[in-house]
């Protein structure tokens, strides 16, 4: 764990939220570049905010300068309520994004990422934002197109956004992936021989979203 985390208890729409947030290495002065929300894998099938891939997402971030945040959606850990198919999860984030807001909105920023389930509610809480506030990044990791209906990502956040899935994705096919992504002309970046955990390329996941949130706001 970063020796910046903070453990916070954050309230949420169906009772406290479980959360951590992660610091960057500043200097006397300086500012986090914004706050980055990341939301976890399937709650029931053992997805939290402690999995590899959002810790790695929480390190990217940290390591391009911006604050992290990952917290566990309702029913999981000590974060209060019951699993709801991806509604309630939904009002988890945009309430967690909420808090964050002032923050956000003081540093100029805000990016949303999330990992398999996680990036179909993350893509949910994009396309409910979008017209209403500015998101800088978004990261898309694994996304479970197929398994849900994940929403479009509005063109105008396309080159903003980094979609990463694993050739080998044996829970969310690539071609599922590709299949939501072709239609909107949003780009996909492969990782070949990578399955949907990318065990043993983690550093290079970490480099590879920390290379897209690191780029000028602009």
């Amino acid at each position: 764990m970063n020796p910046r985390t903070q453990q916070l208890a954050l309230p949420g729409p169906a009772g406290s939220l479980q959360a951590l947030v992660d610091m960057p290495a500043l200097g006397a002065g300086q500012s986090p570049v914004g706050v980055a929300v990341i939301a976890h894998p399937h709650p029931l099938f053992g997805g939290t905010m402690d999995n590899k891939v959002v810790q790695t997402l929480a390190r990217a971030f940290v390591h391009a300068g911006w604050m992290a945040v990952r917290f566990n959606f309702r029913g999981v850990g000590d974060s209060e309520g019951v699993y709801d198919d991806g509604r309630g999860e939904l009002e988890d984030l945009l309430a967690v994004i909420d808090h964050f807001s002032p923050l956000a909105t003081q540093q100029g920023a805000l990016a949303l990422a999330g990992f398999s389930f996680g990036a179909f509610v993350t893509a949910q809480a994009v396309q409910a934002l979008h017209p209403v506030r500015t998101i800088n990044r978004v990261v898309l990791v694994g996304t479970a197109a197929g398994r849900f209906e994940v929403p479009d990502i509005p063109q105008t956040l396309h080159a903003k956004t980094l979609v990463l899935h694993g050739e080998e994705d044996d829970t969310v096919p690539l071609a599922a992936a590709l299949q939501w992504a072709r239609p909107q002309n949003l780009p996909v970046v492969v990782l070949p021989g990578v399955g949907h955990f990318f065990h043993g390329q983690l550093p290079l996941l970490r480099d590879l979203v920390a290379r897209h949130v690191a780029v000028p706001l602009a």
